[in-house]
């Protein structure tokens, strides 16, 4: 039935675009030739658009960046950002009929596609948006929703073309002034982490203020659990991101990672250095805006998060002048028995991004908007700004001035929001870091010169020690690992009248539950929680889920390599 739906709302759609494009094509007048949006309109025109992502620093497009992309397309966003569910707001949004012209609906894609929300873009692609076709040449096919619906409903946009892993912003991170007071040590282990951690507490116990240092803390405010929490179950006993399953490289089976070798022994360390008092007792309790006010402090020592999800409170210390309660990143594993694969390339994942709704009066000016945004024109705006504001030419080479440079590094969420560099990425479609355009100069600012010219001096000297340029040199390279063939199965949509997604909410549930139970559980009552949570696993049916889920995988992997 749904199917069926869906099936009637795209010939609806495609019907009314060919009216449309008929109707400009037989008018002379202006009016007519901008309802079809063609090449040159550049009037003022208003588009809403949703983003399952937060966006603090979002301007309503007044900044630099934001002008400049009005000037070029016309098109002002009218942009509403998830500020909590997103999940649940996009149920509603899916539920109501009444969309906005442009929605990036990260995971929950499939609740819109179901509901005949969404556009197909291959026509729109192939006739208005040929830097699009530029961008992804020959990795176009993986824009196809799946093997039985190959329509195009969201230009990739948290996915790069060409990209290579120049930028290590995860791992296990420990405060600098931590690191070198104890020396610069080895930190490969668990083991290491912890002695790093345990030796500052031990001489300073608490700030210049009196206030109690803390050893290390963890996000379980909602999702931001998966991140801090569950997910280094996996990458520390040597399994790559894919969210909540192991994949095995062999067979494209799905397991539950909660389910696999080693995860047991990680959670069993968080719980030791939750009753020898190293980790933050209100790791599970505070919000994240708690979390990060507590980074803001400098009184944490260490973290287990991605670079994006402590940044707000690290760029307060940079503006305090603290930088020496910044955070290096460390690949840290369970032992030295695992190997390291955090950063195992998937290859251009596409997947997420942003679509086009039946509800676009004007999809072609919409998609025109999109087209620029993927231009040469428009990422190098994006990623660096405006000539001789945000960077200047010198020698035929973009070149950051010192001034700005200063701002990045400690003024950055005020730069940003002046700025607006980098607010447009997930947006548009875009080069990955190490690609370079028609000039001969990087797409991105990440490219190991550039980088090294965003460290602080303090980071510079931390690396030094340890013989390293950036902090990629302390992972194994991404060249170590084959390419996964089916990117990463966080961004494998599963239809939302699929039994597994039933399943799936229930062993979170649980997992979100009993995952705290025991690493705030006495020594001795441990085996006894875990235990208990493997049986409530399994009488959930996540056996079912892992067996449907992997279908889904194997599909990706056919539809991504065929």
């Amino acid at each position: 039935m749904v199917h069926s739906m869906r099936k009637i709302a795209k010939v609806s759609v495609a019907l009314t675009l060919s009216l449309s494009l008929l109707t400009g094509c037989s008018s002379g007048n202006e009016s007519s030739e901008n309802k079809e949006g063609n090449a040159s309109d550049t009037s003022p025109m208003t588009l809403t658009f949703f983003g399952a992502d937060s966006n603090a620093n979002w301007n309503k497009m007044q900044d630099d960046v934001g002008k400049e992309i009005t000037k070029q397309t016309g098109i002002t966003l009218d942009a509403e950002f998830a500020v909590s569910d997103p999940a649940q707001r996009l149920a509603l949004i899916a539920a109501s009929g009444d969309y906005p012209d442009l929605i990036s609906p990260k995971g929950d894609l499939d609740k819109l596609v179901d509901a005949g929300a969404m556009l197909d873009l291959t026509d729109l692609i192939d006739q208005h948006a040929p830097n699009i076709k530029k961008l992804f040449g020959d990795q176009i096919k993986r824009l196809r929703y799946s093997n039985d619906d190959p329509s195009i409903y969201v230009i990739p946009t948290y996915s790069a073309i060409d990209g290579v892993n120049f930028v290590a912003g995860a791992g296990f991170e420990l405060q600098h002034r931590a690191v070198q007071e104890a020396g610069y040590p080895q930190i490969k282990t668990l083991q290491d982490y912890e002695n790093v951690i345990r030796s500052y507490l031990e001489k300073h116990p608490t700030d210049e203020n009196g206030n109690k240092n803390i050893g290390m803390t963890l996000n379980a405010d909602d999702w931001h659990i998966q991140i801090t929490v569950t997910n280094p179950a996996a990458e520390t006993t040597g399994k790559s991101g894919d969210g909540e399953y192991y994949i095995d490289p062999e067979t494209h089976e799905a397991t539950y990672h909660f389910r696999t070798e080693g995860e047991k022994e990680y959670f069993q360390w968080l719980n030791h250095m939750y009753n020898t008092g190293l980790l933050d007792q209100e790791s599970f309790i505070q919000k994240n805006d708690q979390y990060l006010a507590k980074v803001a402090s400098g009184r944490v020592i260490g973290l287990i998060d991605a670079d994006w999800g402590y940044s707000d409170g690290e760029k307060a210390l940079k503006a305090a002048g603290k930088n020496d309660q910044t955070y290096g990143h460390y690949s840290v594993m369970l032992s030295d028995q695992y190997k390291d694969n955090r950063y195992q390339s998937t290859g251009f994942m596409a997947g997420w991004g942003v679509g086009i709704t039946e509800s676009a009066e004007d999809p072609v000016r919409a998609i025109k908007f999109l087209d620029f945004l993927a231009s040469e024109e428009g990422q190098i705006l994006n990623y660096w700004g405006i000539e001789g504001k945000q960077y200047t030419m010198e020698d035929g080479k973009r070149v950051v001035p010192a001034d700005v440079q200063h701002r990045i590094i400690n003024d950055n969420i005020a730069f940003t929001r002046e700025s607006g560099v980098g607010l447009y990425t997930n947006i548009g479609g875009h080069y990955g870091d190490g690609a370079k355009d028609s000039t001969d100069n990087y797409y991105t600012k990440n490219f190991p010169e550039q980088i090294i010219e965003n460290y602080t001096d303090v980071e510079k000297e931390t690396l030094q020690a340890y013989d390293a340029t950036t902090w990629m040199d302390l992972f194994p390279n991404e060249k170590d690992f084959p390419v996964k063939p089916w990117g990463a199965v966080w961004n494998i949509s599963v239809p939302s009248d699929d039994e597994i997604n039933i399943i799936a909410n229930k062993v979170k549930d649980i997992t979100w539950k009993q995952i705290p139970l025991a690493v705030m559980a006495k020594p001795e009552e441990f085996d006894a929680i875990w235990n208990d949570y493997q049986q409530k696993l399994v009488d959930a049916d996540v056996e079912k889920m892992e067996q449907g889920f992997t279908k889904y995988v194997q599909d990706r992997v056919k539809l991504w390599n065929e």
